[in-house]
């Protein structure tokens, strides 16, 4: 498959060359062996099949999904959330708070916040009840986000001390599995950020390096509205630190000197 024929593929889904230009190569061999087992040997006969048949062209979209994370990624961004965004929502008295991580991929950045409320627990009392959804259109990576199994390099960030708590480690390196009670509570769902979502009034939205990376413009608005018009007056939203908004809203503003972090205001 060369890049001609891939940018097809991108042009059929609404996707961005620009975001996947630099992670192309494994998604390119990730189509092409499941062209061959649907027996396709062009991509024009390939996009008739995914048209035809819509389970096949949900596994297609899995497959175009790209999953590179680890646990606290981006250090500035989690003492954000930690020292800033999170005690100010509980000084709001909230009663229960409300994450969404969209675009969950396999889990390490659920988990980091799971860590990070574990640590919140002795600064304030009464602690809110907790409600986390971690939607993806990619099954697989949702079941690795539930097993909660983690290779060494996923957790070249995470402090020896939290390390020694939340993780049982099979071995000098690794794989880590994640304690069991940071497991409960997270509602893990199947979800094409370009559909409606059932749940709203997040306090939290996470929306790092997913479609704002890799739609193209004219999907990325709709979704990015869908994403937004479940986020409550007071709530804040998180972009990968690299990304930008794909609109002005009036609505969003940047929040203190985290320029891929915006609050939405209430007017």
């Amino acid at each position: 498959m060369d890049d001609q024929q891939f940018r097809q593929l991108l042009d059929h889904f609404g996707y961005s060359w620009r975001g996947y230009r630099k992670v192309r190569k494994g998604v390119k061999k990730r189509i092409i062996k499941h062209m061959q087992e649907i027996g396709c040997r062009s991509m024009e006969t390939y996009l008739q099949s995914l048209d035809r048949d819509e389970a096949l062209r949900g596994q297609c979209e899995s497959l175009m999904c790209v999953s590179i994370s680890r646990f606290f990624r981006d250090r500035l961004l989690w003492k954000a959330i930690e020292d800033q965004i999170v005690p100010g929502l509980l000084k709001e008295n909230i009663k229960r708070l409300k994450l969404w991580f969209a675009g969950c991929a396999c889990g390490e950045e659920v988990y980091s916040f799971k860590i990070l409320w574990e640590g919140l627990k002795g600064r304030f009392d009464p602690m809110p009840e907790l409600g986390i959804w971690a939607t993806d259109i990619n099954r697989v990576f949702l079941r690795r986000a539930q097993d909660g199994i983690y290779a060494f390099s996923s957790l070249k960030e995470v402090p020896p001390e939290l390390k020694e708590i939340f993780f049982i480690s099979h071995g000098d390196r690794g794989p880590y599995s994640i304690i069991p009670s940071l497991k409960q509570g997270i509602k893990w769902r199947v979800h094409n950020l370009s559909s409606e979502f059932d749940e709203f009034k997040f306090h939290i939205i996470s929306l790092r390096n997913s479609i704002l990376t890799y739609y193209d413009d004219e999907l990325k608005q709709a979704a990015f509205q869908k994403v937004i018009d479940s986020l409550n007056n007071g709530g804040f939203l998180i972009i990968g630190t690299h990304e930008k908004l794909p609109f002005e809203l009036r609505d969003l503003v940047p929040f203190g000197s985290q320029r891929y972090v915006f609050k939405k205001i209430r007017r």
